[in-house]
């Protein structure tokens, strides 16, 4: 379940670094009048592990600021690489502290449904500090209406690009993780930093396909079946 992991990531030098400046980035954010709407995960992959040398997934905030309404037109032409990842997020009832079981992570789950993140991926990612401090590329999240579950069995996933065939992702999890080692790792994580997972955020865990390109013009419909459906299109 868990990342037994996490500490050492922690422990990492360019972690430390990383996070200490987009944490002191929100906390501006948050004084300025900005709200949290949760966290993400970020290079989870096996391979993206690998090339980044880390032992564990990355982690970011999300703040209310960036949030995009469900079927939202995108601007992206000021975006040197502009990707889409679809992606499940859950939503927390409970509070969530570090080191807790399975039970008490699944008990704080209130929901699940389909989310989109957009990233600006640039420069490449290779320097694990600099990511960090950038906050994983992150410009915009979508979320849909959460489901009241608390697992992902029995769900799937299919995502189109403009008239492409669809990607049809029967285990959402295969690339991501499975979602309370997922939630462990966060809350974790977060608590080495000073930081804590909260009721009414979100962590949104990463692709369940792999990131898209983007172009003006392009439109990707998402449906995490049987737990929602997201739109999103975009324009110069």
């Amino acid at each position: 379940m868990s990342y037994p992991a996490t500490s050492s990531l922690a422990a990492d030098p360019r972690v430390a670094r990383g996070m200490e400046a987009q944490l002191e980035r929100r906390s501006k954010r948050l004084r300025g009048g900005d709200r949290s709407l949760g966290w993400k995960l970020g290079f989870g992959a096996p391979a993206a592990k690998d090339k980044l040398g880390i032992s564990a997934p990355l982690v970011g905030c999300l703040l209310d600021s960036g949030r995009l309404d469900p079927g939202a037109v995108v601007a992206i032409g000021g975006f040197a690489n502009p990707t889409l990842e679809p992606e499940v997020a859950v939503h927390l009832a409970r509070d969530l502290p570090p080191g807790a079981d399975h039970d008490r992570i699944s008990d704080a789950i209130g929901g699940m449904g389909p989310a989109f993140e957009l990233v600006d991926v640039e420069p490449p990612p290779e320097d694990v500090e600099e990511i960090l401090r950038g906050n994983i590329f992150q410009r915009g999240c979508m979320l849909g209406s959460a489901s009241p579950r608390r697992s992902l069995q029995g769900v799937s996933g299919q995502v189109v690009e403009n008239d492409a065939e669809p990607q049809i992702v029967e285990n959402p999890e295969q690339l991501t993780g499975e979602m309370v080692g997922l939630l462990r790792h966060v809350a974790d994580l977060l608590d080495a930093f000073g930081e804590r997972l909260s009721a009414g955020e979100v962590v949104i865990t990463g692709s369940i396909v792999p990131p898209l390109s983007l172009a003006p013009g392009n439109r990707v419909e998402y449906e995490l079946n049987p737990l929602g459906q997201l739109s999103i299109a975009f324009e110069r």
